[in-house]
């Protein structure tokens, strides 16, 4: 049997051992991997888990090729952000072939918002010498619809990298099941 023709609790049992699988396990992996009470990991086999499949897209994304694949980028900021309870800013900074050279998450906010300096990701940009970059952010309320807010902010960052001549090829924001492209609609 495959890890694909698995079921999710066999998986589980897989890391777990069947125990405790079947104590942590009520048909959503969702709460699984948020931190409980905001900071500590309830389960650091799991936690692990979820790291190693991070690194892994990291590694996937920054191998020699240009990023091609949109459908990787959103599996990639996914992971990266959905959960967390609070809004996260990544920023993705690319060289001139559109390889990753680091993804950071330069702001933080609330559950419902995040204050985003452009010059701070001007000043970054130039430091690791980014010749494009991605932005993203999450929506912890699990709906992934750009707001007017995110609509502004990103103008402002578009212009202000533009300063300096350093594109910005997308904006992404990661919802629950959904990841928006703001470029796919025609706001970048």
């Amino acid at each position: 049997m495959t890890a694909e023709t698995r079921s999710t609790l066999e998986l589980l049992t897989v890391l777990l051992g069947k125990r405790q699988a079947n104590a942590v396990y009520n048909g959503s992996l969702v709460p699984l991997f948020q931190p409980a009470g905001g900071t500590t990991v309830r389960n650091p086999k799991l936690h692990a888990a979820h790291e190693l499949v991070r690194r892994w897209l990291a590694e996937e994304l920054n191998r020699p090729s240009p990023i091609e694949s949109p459908a990787a980028m959103r599996t990639f900021l996914s992971v990266l952000t959905r959960d967390k309870p609070y809004e996260a800013f990544i920023v993705l900074f690319l060289d001139t072939r559109h390889r990753l050279i680091v993804a950071e998450e330069m702001f933080r906010g609330s559950i419902d918002s995040a204050a985003v300096h452009p010059r701070e990701i001007v000043r970054r940009a130039l430091e690791v010498n980014a010749a494009a970059v991605v932005l993203a952010h999450n929506h912890p309320s699990g709906i992934a619809e750009p707001s007017q807010s995110d609509n502004s902010i990103t103008k402002r960052v578009v212009e202000a990298l533009r300063l300096v001549d350093i594109r910005v090829l997308d904006h992404f924001v990661v919802g629950d099941v959904e990841v928006v492209s703001m470029a796919e609609r025609g706001l970048i």
